[in-house]
């Protein structure tokens, strides 16, 4: 397996891609492709370089989801090569530039940043920047979808797509049997060293945090013995790192609680107390965890909504109802 470390000056953070089937008479595979942006693109050639391969030799493309940071790139992999390339039906229509998607997304989002209470600045701050990357998405490819538990057999190892929604709500991970146990490639599902946003990521998604949760339960259930990102070096221990997420959305939880104890707030006006000022892509993604948060709770009658604030209704609410119990598997930062 090659693992290929790509920049991404759009937005923050490099993306990990990783490169299968190296082996005689296997499907040479990526998983992931990276920004659509020059260096990015001249990163990817010249990692593949490094194996002797170039763009017109990769024979299958696999989407962990439809971020353009992910799958920026793949359009025009697919027209120098002619490979397959595969996604979660949820996400699919995204990654191929289905105009009916894309309106239906945009739609959605210009709904919901409105229903959060956002500003008409920060609103006009937020469409700017989206617009200004708007050609990081690249080129249009033709996708084939699948859903949960398709097989993927490369010749020298057979991946499981695994669906993991809650940061997208296509996002698949790859799992298979590695040399000590089943190991996930496991896209945004699961970083190591912060969590992924969850309610503005992907405006598409219902109940974003519960979804969310269920992803990580499943990642626990599964005991996999190690996680291969979406961004960054691997996870060594997938579980405990899921069950910290856990912990700290239970955190954040009470946050959320402790900012409508000076009264109602808005989305937008809880994610100020949370995060502070926000700027670029933060704009969408601050006020969209905090929304998922106050969906959660209102889920549960801990808060009620009027217009767009919310407001506390339970004054002694048992928080670890809300959340899965993950104790046996917290790792050492959480324990």
């Amino acid at each position: 397996m090659g693992v290929l470390s790509l920049g991404n000056t759009a937005f923050e953070g490099n993306n990990s891609t990783y490169l299968l089937g190296l082996e005689p008479n296997a499907t040479t595979t990526l998983i992931d492709t990276g920004i659509s942006i020059p260096e990015t693109r001249q990163e990817l050639r010249d990692g593949l370089g490094r194996y002797d391969l170039s763009f017109s030799d990769i024979e299958r493309i696999l989407l962990t989801h439809h971020h353009a940071d992910h799958a920026g790139l793949t359009g025009e992999i697919q027209a120098e090569s002619g490979c397959q390339v595969f996604a979660h039906e949820a996400d699919a229509p995204l990654i191929a530039h289905d105009p009916d998607a894309v309106a239906a997304e945009s739609d959605r989002m210009q709904r919901v940043i409105d229903e959060w209470g956002m500003p008409d600045g920060k609103q006009a701050e937020l469409l700017a920047f989206l617009d200004s990357t708007s050609d990081v998405r690249g080129a249009a490819p033709d996708v084939t979808t699948f859903s949960d538990g398709r097989t993927f057999d490369l010749g020298s190892v057979e991946l499981e797509a695994v669906h993991m929604p809650g940061h997208a709500a296509g996002l698949a991970g790859f799992a298979f049997e590695g040399r000590d146990g089943e190991e996930v490639f496991s896209g945004d599902a699961l970083l190591p060293y912060y969590t992924p946003n969850v309610g503005g990521a992907d405006t598409r998604v219902e109940m974003a945090l519960e979804a969310y949760l269920e992803t990580l339960v499943r990642i626990i259930d599964r005991g996999y013995t190690r996680a291969w990102p979406g961004h960054r070096g691997p996870i060594i221990d997938p579980a405990g790192r899921a069950a910290d997420i856990v912990v700290h959305h239970r955190e954040r939880t009470e946050r959320v609680l402790s900012v409508l104890d000076a009264g109602s707030a808005t989305p937008w006006e809880v994610s100020a107390e949370l995060f502070g000022s926000l700027s670029s892509i933060h704009i969408l993604h601050g006020p969209g965890e905090a929304f998922a948060h106050l969906e959660h709770l209102a889920a549960a009658d801990v808060v009620s909504k009027t217009g767009r604030a919310f407001e506390r209704v339970d004054p002694n609410p048992d928080l670890d109802s809300l959340f899965p119990d993950v104790s046996d598997a917290l790792g050492p930062a959480g324990r």
